[in-house]
Parts: C-alpha cells; sequence; structure tokens
C-alpha cells in the first residue's frame, strides 16, 4: 500500500521543480544521496558542459519565522562556511514574509517561496536570481506561527500600546492596560518574540521594534476594506470641512477624529492635501454625519472618506487642536502604511519623524487610556 509523502518532501519537490524551472533547460538540478539529518537535502546545481557546480544545503520548512532565522539558520550557514565554501543555503517554503526575507539576504542565506518570492546568488558559477511575489500569505499558505496573527482589532489595540509605551512591560501589565484577555496577550507576546519584534528576559519585555511592529501590523490590516469607508465630497473643500467640524454638536466633534494624510501632517509633509480621512465613532452613523456636513455621496473623485472606526483604540491618545480631534501618531502611521497610493511613503516618513523625536509622542502607561488633549 503506498502512503502520500509527508508535507516537507511534497514542498521540497515543488521547490526543485520551481528553480528548475527559474534555470531553465541549459542547467542541471539534481538532488544527491545524503544521509545527513542536518538538513532536507542536497542539490548539485551546474550548466550544461561547465565543469564548474554549486552544493545547496536545503531547508524545506512549512514556517520561515525571523526567529528561526537567526536562532537555527544563521549559526548552521555559518559552520557551513567555515567547512566547505562551495556549498550555500537555500530556504524552500510556501510562503516568505519580507521581514524574514530581508534577514535571509542580510545573512547570504537564499531562499524560495512557491509564490515567486527568490533570491539566489552564487558566485561559482555565477547564478543571480531576484524575483518578488506575494506581499501577504496566501490563505492556502500556513502561517508563521500557528496560533495568533497579527490581524484583527485586538492585536491592533496590544500593538499601540506597546508601541506608545516604552519598555519593560509584563504580560499582566498589558492585559490590565488594553483590557485584552491575559491568554490572548501572552498568545501574541509569543508571535512577537518569533517575529523578533519584542525581546524578553524570562517573563519581562525589555525592548520593542515599535516601528517594525507598526509596519508588520499595517500588512495585516489594510486601511480600506470593502464596506469599511464611504467616499464623498465636500462642496467647499477640506479646508472649510475642518472649520466646520468644531461648530457640530458635541458628540460629532467627539465622535469624528482626522487620520491619514492630513494627521501625517502635522508632523511631516511630502506632499500636500490628500483625502481627508474621518474615523467615524460607533455611536455615530454615516449618514447622519454626512448630512450634517453638507458632503455629497460620490462613487469616484472623493475628497473626504468616512471609515467605520473597527475599535475605541483608534482615539486612544488622540488629541483636538482648534477644536477637531486627530489620532496620535502611532495610530496615524499604523493607517498611513496600510493605506492606498503615496500614503505609504507618509508613513514612512512619520516613522521617521517619530524616531527621531520618541518625546514628541511617548506616553507612561497610566496616560494611553487617558482622554484626549484639547487645545
Amino acid at each position: 500500500m503506498e502512503y502520500p509523502p509527508p508535507e516537507e518532501v511534497q514542498l521540497l519537490t515543488r521547490g526543485i521543480l520551481a528553480l528548475s524551472d527559474l534555470l531553465g533547460q541549459e542547467w542541471q538540478v539534481e538532488q544527491l544521496p545524503s544521509k545527513s539529518k542536518a538538513f532536507d537535502a542536497l542539490l548539485q546545481v551546474k550548466a550544461e558542459g561547465d565543469n564548474y557546480y554549486t552544493q545547496l544545503m536545503v531547508e524545506a520548512t512549512h514556517a520561515v519565522p525571523p526567529r528561526f532565522v537567526m536562532e537555527r539558520l544563521v549559526p548552521r550557514v555559518e559552520l557551513l562556511r567555515e567547512v566547505n565554501h562551495y556549498t550555500n543555503m537555500l530556504v524552500i517554503a510556501p510562503w516568505i514574509s519580507s521581514q524574514t526575507r530581508e534577514l535571509l539576504r542580510q545573512n547570504g542565506i537564499a531562499y524560495l517561496d512557491l509564490t515567486g518570492n527568490v533570491d539566489i546568488r552564487v558566485s561559482r558559477p555565477a547564478i543571480i536570481i531576484h524575483t518578488t511575489g506575494a506581499e501577504k500569505a496566501p490563505k492556502s499558505a500556513p502561517r508563521e506561527t500557528s496560533r495568533t496573527t497579527l490581524a484583527g482589532a485586538k492585536a491592533g489595540r496590544l500593538v499601540r500600546v506597546l508601541a506608545d509605551v516604552p519598555p519593560p512591560h509584563r504580560a499582566m501589565d498589558l492585559h490590565q492596560t488594553s483590557g485584552l484577555s491575559l491568554p490572548y496577550v501572552s498568545r501574541l507576546l509569543d508571535t512577537l518574540e518569533d517575529q523578533l519584534l519584542i525581546r524578553r528576559e524570562k517573563r519581562t519585555i525589555t525592548g520593542v521594534d515599535w516601528p517594525q511592529l507598526l509596519r508588520v501590523r499595517a500588512q495585516e490590516a489594510s486601511l480600506l476594506t470593502h464596506g469599511s469607508y464611504q467616499g464623498f465630497l465636500a462642496p467647499n473643500g477640506v479646508p472649510a470641512l475642518l472649520k466646520q467640524i468644531p461648530n457640530l454638536a458635541m458628540e460629532y466633534v467627539d465622535g469624528l477624529s482626522v487620520t491619514g494624510s492630513y494627521a501625517a501632517q502635522r508632523f511631516v509633509r511630502i506632499a500636500v492635501g490628500g483625502q481627508l480621512m474621518l474615523y467615524v465613532a460607533s455611536w455615530l452613523d454615516m449618514e447622519d454625519v454626512a448630512d450634517e456636513l453638507g458632503l455629497l455621496p460620490v462613487a469616484e473623485g472623493a475628497d473626504i472618506l468616512l471609515l467605520k472606526e473597527p475599535d475605541s483604540f483608534v482615539r486612544s491618545r488622540s488629541e483636538f487642536i482648534k477644536a477637531v480631534q486627530y489620532v496620535a501618531p502611532s495610530q496615524t502611521a499604523l493607517d498611513c502604511l496600510a493605506g492606498p497610493g503615496r500614503m505609504p511613503a507618509e508613513g514612512e516618513a512619520l516613522l521617521g519623524f517619530m524616531e527621531k523625536f520618541p518625546e514628541e509622542w511617548r506616553a507612561s502607561r497610566n496616560d494611553i487610556w487617558a482622554p484626549p488633549i484639547r487645545h
């Protein structure tokens, strides 16, 4: 009775076929026999008629979190280079995140995923292959962590706390500050540690890579998802609309908050104008808001976007400027990085400002959920 090969064997077979297709018919990719348990396969790659060849030590794995790269692959490839200069390491996986791909490139480790993300560089014989595939994990691909991801409103809430409040942190502190369950916080912290987004000593978080944390969160949470927003035209223009908001009833003033380009331009400016994006709190109806502001619904060419507030956390540490509420810099950066068009560039510019002037926006543990500051 025949049994199907293990998942790793299927992955390895598909990866070898993909490599052969990339190299073309003039190259030979041969799997050599090996009894070593240190790697999943040993490949010999050479061009037809050429005496030179390279060997690729293959790690075929369904998940490649950054921590796996640094703690397992990097020590092995360093030892490999001491023993044999002509053998290189190749990681094959269903999908590899951008953060992991960057770590692999930095450490000279080749990679190939089944969505088309490939980087293989060999000096002899000369092989240079670099292609780009999926930036987000396909639904069919296993997650880099098996339990908890950075998608969803709950993850966004914890990300904001970790970004806004400097460490040290303990899981119990984050549970109490965020209002999230302690088991969920613990699982998400395990995920963040696997992705090298936090550092822990025993049970205490001693470091947070908050710029990368915001980037990774933005990859998991698109700002404009179907049904989450409506586009409008402001007859008198955006500046007039911003002056109009303070004259509304208090429930509207407190329930509307500026995010996106106009919020980023408080700190950095790589362009002028853009769409005005307003979060609408759960107690407000979008149509009522549009009527109060005199907005005209449009299918294209909107200069105003009303966004459903995914969770009240988006207003944490917001600030009123001339009676108009603006979300905090960390929320602005998240939304810009997850937005369309030029917004990711604005998000990166804002991250640069935040790294340079942390005292301008970071919080204490006590004021993360404090009432908005009014100026």
